[in-house]
């Protein structure tokens, strides 16, 4: 007769196997009770585990939309508050135009106003929101404006253009007889498509390195949205335009029959600027209202998915509780008849 199904040894590698299950069956009930979903996907849904993994998919496509959104959100907010300060800065360079036009402030305190816009528009467009510039268009790594001040790229293309066209710089002794006729000619021949035109990008001395296109954003699975402005609005060149010439020229040595005529001119620059620099606001808002309700029916959507996996995956936390206890009970109650069969020894009764 065998001993193997008698001996103390078949006894406790018996038990010791049965062990080893307990102890699976725990890690699995364990994992099942902290998650709340069950520790075998394939194993509890069988032949509906593939549509389990599509809902996942699906479910962290969303939620990467999600958070895309929320950083779109925030940029199309800073944008916003940058617009409103630029469209303030150009409302009280008006108001002091206004002021200079109709002779009630002397031309230095407009031309220090024109110096003071042209410094926040240049502030504000060069903000940067996580590492990327606001104005820039897609090329975020670059700042959108360039200075305009003594030395710059740019003051020295303005000055090169004035003294091309006039033939002596702003502060010869001939600037004095520049007549209004002539200063309102330089600024549509000369200076509008410097600003207006090609000559806002121009190499080597570039107002602007932004951008015409702007950040395109997926807002949706199957809806995009553009969701920056870019720096090349048109309304912004009017105001850099009309804050350039007056802070440049009026400090310069030009007659008040010039400084008349840039006054004028930037007057009605300025007014234009204004209001397009107000449909920039409504549209960028239109955007950012667009962004929150497409974030608000992807989280619907969200919603729905998670239902549905937590009806087929999920696991009852009580019941997977009981299990867990009921596991470490048996285990415990395993270890101590081990420890005692494995005392059992013949040699103990010879």
């Amino acid at each position: 007769m065998k001993t193997t199904f008698v001996s103390s040894a078949a006894v406790t590698n018996a038990l010791r196997y049965s062990l080893l299950r307990q102890q699976s069956e725990l890690a699995k009930a364990q994992k099942e009770a902290s998650t709340g979903f069950v520790a075998d996907t394939g194993l509890a849904l069988g032949a509906r585990t593939a549509q389990s993994v599509t809902l996942h998919r699906d479910l962290e496509r969303l939620g990467g939309i999600v958070d895309s959104n929320g950083l779109v959100s925030a940029r199309l907010s800073a944008t916003q508050k940058a617009l409103n300060q630029v469209g303030g800065a150009a409302q009280a360079f008006l108001s002091s135009l206004t002021s200079s036009a109709s002779g009630d402030a002397a031309y230095a305190l407009t031309q220090k106003s024109g110096r003071a816009t042209l410094d926040t528009l240049t502030s504000v467009l060069n903000t940067s929101l996580n590492g990327e510039y606001l104005f820039s268009g897609t090329n975020t790594d670059v700042k959108p404006i360039n200075d305009f001040k003594p030395g710059s790229a740019t003051k020295v293309a303005f000055d090169a253009a004035f003294a091309g066209y006039f033939g002596f710089n702003q502060n010869h002794a001939d600037a004095q007889d520049i007549t209004a006729a002539d200063m309102t000619n330089f600024m549509s021949t000369v200076v509008e498509p410097m600003f207006l035109g090609a000559g806002w990008q121009a190499p080597g001395s570039p107002w602007s390195n932004a951008t015409n296109q702007g950040i395109t954003s997926r807002i949706t699975l199957n809806e995009t949205t553009e969701t920056s402005v870019s720096a090349n609005n048109e309304g912004i060149r009017k105001i850099a335009m009309s804050a350039a010439i007056i802070s440049d020229l009026l400090d310069s040595n030009v007659g008040n029959a010039a400084r008349g005529a840039l006054v004028t001119h930037a007057v009605s620059s300025i007014g234009e600027a204004i209001s397009d620099i107000g449909q920039l606001e409504a549209q960028t808002g239109i955007i950012e209202q667009r962004v929150k309700n497409a974030t608000d029916r992807i989280n619907v959507q969200v919603d729905l998915y998670e239902r549905y996996i937590l009806d087929t995956e999920g696991v009852d936390y009580y019941v997977a509780s009981a299990r867990v206890a009921d596991l470490v009970s048996q285990i415990d109650r395993s270890y101590a008849l081990t420890a005692r069969i494995q005392q059992l020894s013949l040699m103990k009764y010879l």
